[in-house]
């Protein structure tokens, strides 16, 4: 990240801005908006369906950006005050049980759904949303193991890795199910974007217990979702910029570290 050079963080003006940046997280953690990578994730799926169900060789289409941008600020609203605030919404801040992934799974549908609908839509290809959600709760299973900072060296832990076996061979079979019908329904997004995404469960599942395998599981799949919605809703790419970039900065001068990151710690060590 150019930041990290221009103010190191033993600068005069790092060690100054920081308290500032601590507030400014604080308030971010409050407001929950890490979670709106995957929210807005969910709700443009919906969009890009709606257009495949018009016309499947739809792509770089920027006509939606009006009512894509509306949709991602309403559903931004309704998470903020609602969702997350009445901890609704807790995917990768807590273990959770059987009826917390069914409630993230509904809610995450009728999100989903959000993103589909409009004044023009006929639901006559309402079914094309399914392999999206089964990656949906393909990842929701990967979130179960919850990562935590230690801020005193910058690199993240797993506080638990039961049922490892159980929740990432779930989540391999449900990616490989949502890859499967997106060739059938003649759905290129879906069915490259899930191929992709699938070794990383895998790898997590058959290498020993390294937090960067975990990283990459978690972060990598719901980047390359994101990156092929993009390919039929370009405008997508312009809000998730933005997250990702003040997230980013803001965490430098809080932390020490660039987060959101591509990169995965190197440190970690067999549990």
């Amino acid at each position: 990240m150019l930041i990290e050079k221009i103010f190191t963080k033993k600068s005069s003006f790092y060690k100054k801005i920081k308290p500032y940046f601590i507030d400014i997280g604080e308030i971010f953690d409050r407001l929950g908006l890490i979670h709106l990578f995957s929210i807005w994730t969910i709700v443009v799926s919906g969009i890009v369906v709606n257009t495949h169900s018009y016309d499947r060789y739809t792509y770089w289409d920027w006509s939606t950006w009006i009512e894509g941008s509306l949709k991602l600020i309403l559903t931004s609203i309704f998470f903020i005050l609602y969702l997350f605030h009445h901890k609704k919404w807790s995917l990768g801040s807590k273990i959770l049980n059987l009826k917390e992934i069914i409630h993230h799974s509904i809610i995450g549908f009728m999100l989903m759904f959000f993103g589909y609908v409009n004044f023009s839509t006929t639901f006559n290809d309402i079914f094309l949303l399914f392999p999206y959600y089964l990656a949906l709760v393909s990842c929701i299973l990967i979130f179960q193991f919850k990562l935590l900072l230690n801020i005193d060296n910058g690199t993240w832990d797993v506080l638990n890795w039961e049922n490892k076996q159980i929740y990432l061979f779930t989540s391999l079979l449900i990616m490989l199910l949502a890859v499967a019908l997106g060739i059938i329904f003649d759905d290129p997004i879906i069915s490259t974007a899930g191929m992709v995404s699938s070794p990383y469960a895998l790898i997590a599942l058959l290498w020993p217990r390294h937090v960067r395998h975990l990283q990459r599981a978690r972060f990598y799949p719901l980047f390359t979702f994101a990156m092929f919605l993009c390919v039929r809703a370009p405008w997508f790419i312009l809000p998730l910029f933005f997250l990702f970039f003040i997230l980013r900065i803001t965490n430098y001068f809080r932390y020490g570290i660039a987060y959101p990151s591509f990169a995965v710690d190197f440190l970690d060590e067999e549990i």
